[in-house]
């Protein structure tokens, strides 16, 4: 996948978040919940919660784009090019961001 680098957000008290999905193996999960952390920096929280499948996955992505908010979706070629986690870019506002992902669960 490709690198978007984005350090404007990049700062003391922002919250990362990466969204996985729930359907994959778990060694799987976590290399694909590490690309995504990977690929969107670093934070001063991090949350790491659950996607049902892959479908749900561009779904959540679809409505951050809509909403402005900067994250990477991570597709796998060594997966058949499927959509595997989400990585948000470090947001200081999180209200912007709770009504997209306030109801999925936390991975654990």
């Amino acid at each position: 996948t490709k690198r978007n680098l984005n350090t404007t957000n990049c700062c003391i008290n922002t919250t990362h978040y990466c969204i996985v999905r729930k359907d994959l193996p778990l060694g799987s999960l976590c290399a694909q919940l590490i690309h995504a952390a990977d690929q969107t920096g670093m934070g001063h929280y991090a949350v790491a919660l659950w996607a049902e499948n892959e479908d749900h996955l561009q779904y959540l992505s679809d409505q951050l784009t809509s909403n402005q908010i900067p994250h990477q979706l991570i597709v796998e070629p060594d997966m058949d090019n499927q959509a595997t986690a989400i990585g948000v870019f470090p947001i200081q506002d999180r209200k912007t961001i709770r009504p997209i992902v306030g109801k999925l669960k936390l991975i654990g």
